[in-house]
């Protein structure tokens, strides 16, 4: 006969097996019985208590972004399971694993219009994978395990919903999850002809363009060999930031608002574009219409959503560049690469002459010139949501050991402390650091207290505008007067400290150098608040730099207002090179 178990117990067990060991959330009365399976199973799974269940769906979501494992969170009946809401949709926007555990009243009160009772399914309808209640007690770690495999299948968010009662009921303990039969889905190989076909139109580009996303992880010095061998500029969406190093000259970075200069104008002058594993939704404001467009994806629903595609390539990225670099003759450098080039270093110049700016309120660039010195090789970056993006985007220096994550697509502000949670406790060696407007930061500071709690010695950066920069400025964009959007000042520093973080307070230069000299020898969470210029970042969107093109006047005023001296337009060089 076989031994009994807790049912709660059991499906704990299940989780365990496909490698969580962590779970993020908060207790309520309809999640007693899990609680207590978690602390029948304290030995092995670890679970973090934070102060609200969106920072729990947000660590899991950002400790799934830089693992690509899945992660869970839960929530009890009610508003608990509202709460999960915010940090579900992130996953899911972005397409991660996780696994969310979700309270219920006992199965006697349901449909009472009991205390707490809702009918939570069809709330989770929309952004879940897998999404089922369950009904027996004896169900519990099969329904928890067909939601891990459908959370992985489809690189989203499965909800299961657990009446109270059902956790305390004796089943027999002889399930055996399907975890040791996972394996990753094999990938695609290019088709040869379709390979071929791909030569013949960068062979007869005149500006071609290596364009990439996050499909093309793993990729960079792939990608790298590729741009050398065509002599062709290198782009990529912002989230795919690291893949190809920083500092490579021929990374123009990203177009769009969260973008650079060189970036924005190179792939506006592109006449033919390979893109890889990449669904970047502003491509056709910034691609033209009638440039050439190879794409590559595994997924062959992205084909054509964002431009006509002249050639599309269902298969995996590594492969399908490996196979380009045979295939392809090698190039000589032309006009258009000098050009890129050029601009790319005109650009890096502009951006380094403000690294030592001392006025006040300060710039951003001196803040992420101590980041950058203080980050480790294999430092991960938890950024938030708005004007810090585009700062994050712009002036972190990476490469491929560090990893670099914000809400991508559902961008939603108050993300950064709680990814950094997720990140922390899943590589307790690794440098982690969370930076955030005060916007972002107000929103889930609270949670600084877990981090204190369990001992993690997370770097907090706050950008402090007293100002949604991002909606100010698009407020400026559609002549409005500004609504809505003006912060009231604090003091973040002070406010960590009275959580038990140790905190710094900086105005000046001279103390944002001392706060970064003694944060590297702090002792658990360290928040960092920065008050800076509520200056808007260069629009490189809608640059006015160009007088051959644009009015003079236009020029000047652009140029004066974002102290834009040092650059030049990307057209001037491809004169000065011939292209």
């Amino acid at each position: 006969m076989a031994d009994k178990i807790n049912a709660s117990d059991a499906m704990i067990k299940v989780l365990l097996d496909w490698g969580i060991d962590t779970i993020y959330g908060l207790p309520g009365g309809s999640f007693d019985s899990t609680m207590n399976a978690l602390y029948n199973l304290r030995d092995r799974m670890h679970y973090i208590q934070v102060r609200h269940e969106e920072v729990g769906a947000l660590a899991a979501a950002g400790q799934a972004k830089v693992s690509g494992q899945i992660a869970a969170t839960f929530g009890s009946a009610g508003p608990g399971a509202v709460h999960l809401l915010n940090g579900l949709y992130d996953a899911q926007y972005d397409h991660v694993p996780v696994l969310a555990l979700v309270g219920q009243v006992p199965t006697g009160a349901m449909n009472t219009s009991y205390f707490q009772e809702m009918n939570e399914n069809p709330m989770f309808a929309d952004v879940s994978v897998y999404n089922r209640t369950v009904m027996t007690a004896q169900q519990m770690p099969a329904v928890v395990d067909e939601a891990i495999r459908q959370a992985y299948r489809h690189s989203g968010v499965a909800v299961v919903t657990i009446p109270k009662d059902l956790g305390w009921q004796q089943i027999d303990d002889n399930y055996v999850s399907s975890a040791y039969t996972f394996q990753k889905p094999i990938l695609p190989e290019p088709d040869s002809a379709l390979i071929e076909k791909a030569a013949e139109i960068l062979a007869n580009a005149k500006r071609p363009l290596i364009y990439f996303g996050l499909g093309a992880k793993g990729a960079g010095k792939d990608i790298i060999a590729l741009s050398e061998k065509l002599h062709a500029p290198i782009m990529s969406s912002a989230i795919a930031k690291g893949i190809v190093p920083d500092d490579y000259p021929a990374y123009q970075g990203a177009a769009g608002r969260v973008a650079t200069k060189p970036g924005v104008e190179t792939m506006g002058q592109a006449d033919t574009v390979l893109a890889i594993g990449t669904d970047m939704p502003f491509q056709p404001y910034f691609i033209k219409p009638d440039a050439k467009y190879i794409q590559v994806d595994i997924d062959n629903t992205k084909f054509t959503r964002r431009h006509h595609v002249d050639l599309a390539i269902l298969a995996d990225a590594t492969k399908t560049i490996q196979a380009l670099r045979e295939k392809i003759a090698a190039w000589p450098e032309d006009g258009w690469y000098k050009a890129t080039l050029a601009n790319r270093a005109n650009w890096t110049k502009w951006v380094d002459s403000f690294a030592d700016d001392d006025r006040t309120p300060l710039r951003v660039e001196p803040i992420f010139k101590e980041i950058n010195a203080m980050a480790t090789d294999d430092a991960i970056f938890q950024v938030d949501v708005g004007n810090v993006t585009i700062d994050g985007y712009r002036f972190l220096k990476m490469h491929d050991q560090q990893r670099f994550t914000t809400s991508a697509w559902y961008a939603t502000m108050g993300y950064g402390v709680p990814a950094a949670i997720g990140a922390q406790t899943k590589y307790p060696d690794r440098q982690v650091w969370s930076i955030s407007g005060d916007g972002g930061f107000t929103m889930v500071m609270q949670d600084i207290i877990t981090q204190v709690k369990y001992n993690l010695p997370i770097i907090n950066v706050i950008l402090s505008n007293d100002s949604l920069g991002f909606i100010e400025a698009e407020q400026d964009d559609t002549k409005q007067p500004h609504s809505g959007v003006a912060l009231q000042d604090a003091d973040f520093g002070l406010a960590a400290k009275a959580m038990g973080a140790t905190g710094f307070t900086v105005h000046t230069l001279a103390e944002l150098r001392d706060a970064f000299a003694q944060a590297k020898n702090a002792k658990g969470p360290v928040v960092i608040d920065v008050h800076i210029a509520n200056d808007r970042p260069l629009p490189v969107e809608q640059l006015v730099l160009d007088k051959k093109t644009q009015d003079p006047a236009a020029v000047d005023a652009f140029v004066a207002k974002y102290q834009a001296q040092g650059l030049t337009p990307l057209t001037d060089f491809l004169a000065d090179n011939n292209a």
